[in-house]
């Protein structure tokens, strides 16, 4: 959380965060949150309450801001809860669905399965061996499988599917590979024959690339099922495709497929096995995924002798590029210059031809005959020319090893996600790649489009797919994951308030609870005057306090506390006093929500404890624990206890206080018990 950050308030709604202020609260300092709210209101939030406040979104810095006390915010956040529990209930039907439908159990064929894997002219990752094994595993498991395998480009996702697909080919079944685009769609259909050569296995192709006449005798050999994998686009998602026994589908790259395909994916896999295949899952998929809808297999291990792309991010330079496309020529390897535009083909041709001569190009574009297409890339793949022209068309999946050049003109123009799956198109052998993501010279950027590219050039260590697909699930939110908006109802609430409501909807449903409010939903005030902070000249950098405060207010146990204060002497040095008073106070804070206790007051002569309107877990114990101890405790009429003492300073204080509350602690827990 950086200075002009928006922020989301559970109990207030949209603000901004001004940074860290250190106020005098009952005679002692206190770090609070400076959060300004419409209309210039201020509220300053203690830092033991922090984990109330959560990230609106970085890409929208726009938002309008909520006002203090006003009714909008409780309103919006009231229909974005019942939405998401709606949301939940539909998700938990489909997984439910899936649950109560049987699968045949499908097992490897003993002796074929060993050869087949032999067949894979790799040394397996321990995490693809792991994949494997889950994807082996839920065939065998006797229901659908709806797995989602989020590995890095080039990280073998592929051998995974392959492997699925021979085991439920050989049982007789039919296959569906479906991928996004045309050219992913051909390179598929070489690997899987390539794969299957020799084995009783028939595959097919099915997308523009073959013609009318191969597509016609392929969808009538399918419905009849003589065909056992059949590798295609879109197309085999169409209403009039049918399958004689389909058995699996196997997805790439999901993100790239319409609504429309989509929702015809999803009614697809209540029936069907489904596997999907992502280096960089779109939120959605991530957010089921982590909301324990869609099973997930991450392969985050780069195969043997793999090094990273090297990526800047630069304003166009004719000369840098010269040099880069040249350097890959000389070293006997080809190159990719990518733009956003078919109009900024002809532009980027011109420049090669003025000022890089020497290098042999061609262009490429989706609007171009698939014939020719399916020709220049083959071309390409067999050396002809040193550079490749191109739109994203090329993003998805392409597997050229001796390409490990690339660059892309206007990069601000793309999306994170289109960035990282270009630069998967290099670096696939042993030899270092590198990519250039140009801007234009003469144009500031806008914010998001920095943010995209900074996080872009950071994140260039291998296996960074599933990183990125999270900082784009914290960037864009996770969406209607049911539905067509990607962007959903982030703009609400804000991103991580709906993840948390949503696992919170998903979690209360499962448990056949009518609400579950979760223990950070409300956050108990306590005011003792300790002084409660980490003083400046301790941790000097204000990043680093302010997640120590954020990860203090998660922290539930006294042994997590205690492992906390151990590494902050171990990083820092010795605990200042301010330090010890404010683990003390996170301290009370468990102790309160355990009891209940919206609000502790306290100073040198005793404490008021105000409870929630739910009240004390067992209220009969509590006035009982009170009647024996006349001289210590009071009940007011308006129901507030009155703890009486005598503790001048704050340290004796907290002491006395925690061991109230612990004894009450102990009466609440044995009414749950």
């Amino acid at each position: 959380m950086s200075q002009g950050d928006l922020i989301v308030h559970q109990d207030h709604g949209v603000g901004r965060y001004e940074g860290l202020k250190t106020l005098d609260v009952a005679g002692a300092p206190h770090d609070c949150l400076d959060l300004t709210y419409h209309g210039g209101d201020k509220l300053y939030l203690p830092v033991e309450n922090i984990e109330l406040v959560s990230r609106y979104g970085a890409e929208d810095a726009e938002a309008q801001l909520d006002k203090l006390g006003g009714v909008a915010w409780q309103s919006r956040k009231a229909r974005a809860k019942q939405r998401l529990r709606d949301m939940a209930e539909e998700l938990l039907r489909i997984a439910a669905v899936r649950a109560t439908r049987t699968a045949e159990p499908l097992a490897p064929p003993e002796g074929l399965w060993d050869e087949f894997c032999a067949r894979f002219p790799y040394e397996e990752t321990d995490d693809q061996l792991a994949a494997i094994d889950d994807v082996v595993g839920d065939l065998a498991a006797g229901r659908p499988m709806d797995r989602l395998i989020c590995g890095d480009v080039g990280f073998g996702k592929t051998e995974v599917a392959l492997r699925a697909a021979f085991l439920v080919a050989m049982t007789g079944k039919q296959v569906a590979v479906v991928a996004p685009t045309t050219l992913l769609c051909r390179q598929h259909y070489r690997t899987f024959t390539e794969r299957f050569r020799g084995l009783p296995v028939r595959v097919r192709q099915l997308s523009r690339l073959v013609t009318t006449k191969e597509a016609n005798e392929t969808k009538a050999a399918v419905a009849d099922g003589t065909i056992e994998i059949v590798v295609g686009t879109h197309a085999l998602l169409s209403k009039t495709m049918q399958f004689r026994d389909l058995g699996l589908m196997i997805i790439d790259e999901e993100q790239h497929f319409g609504v429309k395909h989509k929702e015809r994916l999803k009614d697809l896999r209540a029936e069907v096995h489904a596997l999907t295949l992502s280096a960089t899952p779109i939120p959605r998929t991530l957010q089921l995924a982590l909301a324990g809808v869609r099973e997930m297999s991450i392969i985050a291990t780069p195969p043997i002798d793999r090094m990273a792309v090297r990526t800047y991010v630069t304003p166009f330079d004719g000369v840098t590029v010269r040099e880069a496309l040249l350097r890959e020529k000389y070293r006997g390897g080809q190159s990719f210059f990518v733009a956003p535009r078919i109009s900024d083909l002809e532009d980027i041709s011109d420049f090669l031809r003025r000022t890089v001569p020497e290098v042999t190009f061609a262009v490429a574009h989706g609007q171009m005959a698939a014939g020719a297409l399916d020709e220049l890339m083959t071309n390409f793949y067999d050396g002809a020319f040193d550079v490749l022209v191109s739109t994203s068309i090329v993003e998805s999946g392409l597997d050229i090893p001796r390409a490990n050049t690339l660059a892309v003109y206007r990069a601000d123009m793309f999306g994170l996600a289109q960035l990282y799956q270009l630069r998967g198109r290099v670096g696939r052998s042993k030899l270092r790649a590198y990519a250039y993501l140009t801007t234009a010279a003469e144009q500031s950027l806008t914010v998001s489009a920095e943010k995209r590219l900074k996080i872009l050039s950071s994140l260039d260590n291998l296996g960074a797919g599933f990183t990125l697909a999270s900082h784009d699930l914290d960037m864009r939110g996770g969406g209607n994951l049911l539905g067509e908006e990607q962007s959903g109802h982030i703009r609400e609430v804000g991103v991580e308030l709906y993840q948390s409501m949503l696992e919170e909807a998903v979690a209360s449903l499962r448990d056949g609870t009518d609400e579950a409010i979760s223990e950070k939903s409300w956050s108990p005030q306590i005011n003792v005057g300790a002084s409660v902070l980490i003083p400046d000249d301790y941790v000097a950098d204000l990043t680093v306090r302010l997640a120590l405060y954020r990860r203090l207010a998660d922290l539930d146990s006294d042994q997590e506390r205690e492992a906390f204060a151990a590494e902050l002497i171990d990083r820092f040095g010795p605990l200042p006093a301010e330090a010890d008073q404010l683990i003390a106070v996170a301290a009370l804070k468990a102790l309160c929500r355990r009891c209940q206790i919206a609000k502790l007051d306290a100073g040198p002569k005793g404490a008021v404890l105000t409870f929630r309107e739910t009240g004390f877990p067992d209220p009969l114990a509590l006035v009982r624990f009170i009647t024996e101890r006349p001289d210590d405790y009071k009940m007011r009429p308006d129901g507030k206890l009155v703890v009486q003492g005598g503790w001048p300073e704050a340290t004796q204080r907290l002491k006395a206080l925690r061991a109230v509350l612990e004894a009450m602690s102990r009466l609440a827990t044995r009414k749950a018990a």
